[in-house]
């Protein structure tokens, strides 16, 4: 984190869904590598290992698909292990979904600033195991406010997640919101979330899937009118089937005060 003019703060934001340390490099290896969603094979070690290193360049990451510490992930807590090795002081995360202890997941946060409270809460859908993790930093209601999510791959599911979300972040003037939407953000759900919300579309659009040979952009980190992007780009990804989204965020000083 580093001070920047007018009396403003930059910090550096990750948005990574880390497919639990799984690599996945075309279409074909979801069904030919299927086995190392639920088993504790391959070099998820290492992956988790290039990850930290990329996270740790950060001040806040938000997780998705981090295994809170089931059988494919050899019973490693991988939100706790990547705080651990990317030099994070404070971490949390929000277990979701179990498939019979064999393989489990979590949206994650890292940070390098210590949030004054953190909470998770259960989103609607069709089919249960959809959470947002929401963290405050700063005191008050100019506090920083960052939320982490994983949104469904059905629209209709999506829609009512978002409309759960919008309730929370509702006129917030410095908002985050990061994750893995499965949605670009011209879609209907989408910009209901805006008019809701002073959360606001992104300047440029930054492909993140498929990371091979990215063409869509589903993963996204929105912030309020109150902040200011200074820098958004896709970093490569050895680890998921998502490229990693960073930026640079312009924060008024006010809203870290304790």
């Amino acid at each position: 984190m580093i001070q920047t003019p007018s009396d403003r703060r930059r910090l550096k934001l990750l948005s990574a869904n880390i497919q639990a340390g799984s690599s996945t490099r075309r279409y074909s290896d979801y069904a030919t590598r299927s086995w190392s969603h639920v088993l504790p094979a391959g070099n998820k070690r290492g992956a988790l290992d290039v990850i930290a290193r990329v996270a740790g360049e950060h001040d806040i990451v938000g997780l998705n698909e981090s295994d809170p510490g089931s059988l494919r992930s050899g019973f490693t807590n991988q939100t706790h292990y990547l705080a651990q090795r990317g030099g994070f002081d404070y971490w949390s995360h929000q277990p979701n979904r179990s498939v019979g202890g064999v393989a489990s997941s979590a949206n994650g946060l890292l940070s390098k600033l210590e949030p004054i409270e953190v909470t998770d809460h259960a989103l609607p859908g069709r089919i249960a195991g959809r959470g947002v993790l929401l963290a405050r930093f700063g005191d008050g209601d100019l506090g920083l406010l960052v939320a982490i999510a994983h949104l469904s791959l059905g629209k209709q599911s999506r829609a009512s997640q978002l409309a759960f979300i919008a309730e929370l972040l509702h006129d917030h003037p410095h908002a985050v919101l990061m994750g893995d939407f499965n949605a670009p953000i011209d879609r209907p759900e989408m910009q209901q979330l805006f008019r809701q919300t002073r959360l606001q579309p992104p300047a440029c659009e930054v492909l993140t899937f498929p990371a091979w040979r990215p063409t869509r952009a589903i993963d996204h980190i929105l912030a309020s009118d109150g902040l200011v992007c200074a820098e958004a780009l896709a970093l490569p990804a050895a680890w998921s089937d998502h490229l990693a989204l960073s930026m640079d965020l312009d924060i008024p000083a006010e809203a870290l005060q304790r």
